[in-house]
């Protein structure tokens, strides 16, 4: 390590050291940035998580989201000493984040506005990286460099912590670092456009201007959600559930086993009617015991809704990738295998089928309905921060251990949702998987009538995008 790296270290160390016996009173005299700030990663991380915090200052951050496990690094011994008494309950260490050895696994692990202070950011998360298991998640915040002139205003006026001199990055110029060092972008949030308590005007700034495009990009802070990068690909060890919710679909029922085709370790493919009146029922019994070489299961609702089958599919499922085929076939079941290989293969967590990509046939989407997935589309992009095209393709895919997180968490939206599929698409969003579109081509439906009405239902989802952007923006 050079003299110049080393005696810039040495002065970091010295500063934050000086600043230790101080940090409770800037904390103080910034309470609503503070606040804002681990109300967000309170959400952002589920209570009782494994957590390593890099960079912890006085412990507070990290005590604030509950962790079952909590382990703080800071490069300063004061500050170590403090967070040690202030939360007894944690696990300090005073150790440069560049030269990390820690022998343990994370569920999480925060870097909370201390990027910037880094000497070699790309050597730090090389470093983290071996704290990581396959389903770890890196929460990065880190001020927004447009504001670097307002902040030196108000240390110079005594309105912020004094700090020496420190890398101003840009949200690329982090999402590259990560990639270099392993890792891949789940999400990206911004939020404060006013990082102080001004009565009406703070609400109006910070839960409802700063979530409008474009004009967020003023906000003060950045969040980045990274996800470790595989590098073992499991393609055929994965057994598989195939949940097929039928109502009224009967001329499908024998053409979807003869048409899904062999993949994964094995395969479970489970019948969930929904009180059908065309003798759809019967159908698949005669179709189950033709085929008594395969695991197919029949299964009866017990609401209304196909989220209320898929719900209850999904925990009697066996399999440890759970996928949806809309009994329609709208949805080739030829093209599960994509969704398959997607996902063992570690592209993403969730695979979202898009049925808006490829030419459709020219009865399989009518004209109002298209025009509403795509204003959907945008709506839920923006809500999830994760690229959605379309929101209501009937084809979803997921580990079963995901799916079980999402259901632990499925009492902060509630039970809203009688499609489903904005159940596991919000629920994705709060565990932080990584949403990846798979192109599909639609097909037009040759048998029965769709379940959808265009007007009820589109009134129905405009209703949840507004209790989404309540449950997932302007917290």
């Amino acid at each position: 390590m050079s003299n110049v790296i080393q005696d810039r270290k040495q002065k970091l160390r010295e500063r934050f050291d000086q600043l230790a016996e101080h940090r409770d009173y800037w904390q103080k005299k910034n309470a609503f940035y503070y606040a804002d700030h681990e109300r967000y990663f309170h959400f952002l991380i589920p209570r009782g998580e494994k957590v390593l915090e890099i960079g912890c200052g006085l412990g507070d951050l990290l005590a604030s989201v509950r962790p079952s496990y909590g382990v703080g690094v800071d490069i300063s011994q004061k500050m170590v000493d403090i967070a040690r008494k202030r939360h007894p309950d944690l696990k300090f260490h005073c150790l440069d984040a560049e030269e990390l050895e820690l022998d343990e696994k994370f569920d999480a692990i925060i870097i909370s506005d201390t990027i910037g202070n880094f000497t070699d950011v790309q050597l730090v998360l090389e470093k983290i990286k071996a704290c990581c298991h396959s389903k770890t998640r890196i929460f990065i915040s880190y001020y927004n460099f447009l504001w670097e002139p307002v902040l030196k205003i108000a240390e110079r006026f005594g309105y912020k912590m004094p700090q020496q001199d420190q890398n101003w990055l840009s949200s690329e110029d982090i999402t590259n670092l990560l990639d270099l060092a392993g890792f891949n972008i789940v999400k990206k949030e911004r939020r404060l456009m006013l990082p102080m308590k001004l009565p009406i005007m703070s609400p109006i700034f910070n839960k409802f201007l700063a979530h409008i495009p474009g004009i967020g990009k003023l906000c003060l802070n950045n969040y980045i959600v990274a996800r470790p990068t595989s590098t073992e690909s499991g393609k055929n060890n994965f057994s598989v559930t195939i949940v097929i919710p039928a109502r009224n679909e009967k001329g499908h029922i024998r053409d979807a086993i003869k048409r899904i085709p062999a993949f994964g370790k094995n395969q479970e493919i489970i019948f969930i009617d929904g009180h059908s009146t065309d003798g759809t029922p019967e159908e698949i019994k005669c179709v189950i015991a033709e085929n008594p070489k395969k695991n197919i299961r029949f299964m009866v609702q017990d609401g209304k809704g196909k989220g209320d089958a898929v719900r209850k599919a999904f925990a009697a499922a066996s399999g440890d990738i759970l996928m949806i085929l809309d009994a329609d076939l709208t949805m080739p079941p030829e093209d599960l295998p994509k969704f398959y290989d997607a996902i063992s293969q570690d592209k993403g967590d969730f695979i979202n089928g898009c049925r808006l990509i490829y030419p459709m046939e020219d009865q399989a989407m009518r004209f109002l309905n298209l025009l509403g997935n795509k204003f959907f589309a945008m709506m839920f992009s923006w809500l999830l921060n994760q690229r959605i095209k379309d929101t209501l393709c009937g084809t979803k895919v997921l580990f079963k251990e995901d799916y079980e997180r999402i259901v632990e968490m499925r009492a902060y939206f509630g039970d809203f949702d009688p499609f489903g599929d904005f159940d596991l698409l919000f629920g994705a969003s709060k565990i932080n998987l990584k949403i990846v579109e798979m192109p599909i081509r639609y097909r037009e439906r040759v048998y029965g009538e769709t379940n959808i009405s265009r007007f009820s239902h589109g009134w129905l989802l405009l209703k949840m995008t507004v209790f989404a952007f309540f449950k997932l923006k302007a917290i």
